[in-house]
């Protein structure tokens, strides 16, 4: 991922300089001593020094992603955000030349707060997020003295540029469709040592979920009801709906295509493992 992003800031600076013929080099190297004393031609260089969680964007939760069917609901963990510090400095054997070479770079980059999709290689292309960048942040490099002397070479202008990546560790998780859920209220006598109702003050709400299908294919945007009770909804993007709450007993679905006439099913509430989808 961090090499597809090296690859990219490659192609904006040629870009954007623009660069011609190989005129300029674009490195990513550790600017040592011995290392800027083999440069043979001007050289914009971007040493990625540190890699941290950006904190601020932090969520770790679980988010509902759209399933390949209608079938069972599928959950992954938010992405880690990180950011990638790169120090940007510009090589030439006059002063005037890196320079102009720095005012280029500077340039080219700050015309994209955000990298543009279009330039984006490799993993970069699948980002869940818009990839940020900051350009000679006031907060960092604030020591340069120290950077160079730990580099062991001579201090020149070092610009910082931060962009913020999406990490994805996790994998997809996939839960089975609810299609059955109970509520029971009543009095308990026996709280807090055993959470049971008394028998003879008990009752239930059951709530069903089922899916819309037409010819196999979920059916998103069906009006769906259950017959004689009031209760109505409508199949979601995947053709799920959910409909409650009612006691136990027997009931008809009913549900109203686009096209042709109602489609009516009978249910028994609750039913455990049976189905509640619509087909014809």
């Amino acid at each position: 991922m961090i090499a597809d992003l090296d690859e990219t800031l490659r192609k904006l600076l040629e870009k954007g300089m623009p660069i011609k013929n190989g005129e300029i080099e674009v490195k990513f190297d550790q600017p040592k001593r011995e290392w800027s004393g083999r440069l043979s031609r001007p050289t914009v260089n971007l040493f990625l020094y540190d890699v941290r969680e950006n904190v601020t964007l932090r969520q770790h939760q679980w988010e509902q992603i759209q399933g390949s069917n209608g079938g069972g609901i599928h959950f992954k963990r938010s992405p880690y955000r990180v950011d990638c510090y790169y120090m940007l400095t510009t090589w030439a054997n006059d002063p005037a030349d890196e320079h102009h070479l720095l005012t280029r770079a500077l340039l080219a980059l700050f015309r994209h707060p955000t990298l543009p999709e279009q330039e984006l290689v490799g993993g970069l292309k699948d980002q869940p997020f818009e990839i940020q960048a900051r350009l000679a942040a006031h907060d960092h490099l604030t020591n340069p003295a120290e950077v160079w002397s730990a580099l062991d070479n001579e201090m020149r202008p070092s610009v910082s540029y931060i962009i913020t990546l999406a990490l994805d560790p996790w994998s997809e998780t996939t839960t089975p469709a609810i299609r059955t859920l109970r509520f029971r209220y009543g009095q308990a006598a026996t709280l807090p040592q055993r959470r049971e109702l008394m028998e003879a003050i008990r009752d239930e709400l059951v709530d069903i979920g089922g899916t819309v299908r037409q010819k196999g294919q979920p059916q998103p945007g069906v009006s769906v009801a259950v017959k004689g009770t009031g209760l109505f909804g409508a199949s979601d993007a995947q053709g799920r709906f959910v409909l409650g709450s009612l006691p136990p007993g027997e009931y008809t679905l009913i549900a109203w295509p686009e096209v042709g006439s109602p489609v009516e099913k009978k249910v028994s509430l609750p039913a455990g493992e049976e189905s509640y989808d619509i087909e014809w």
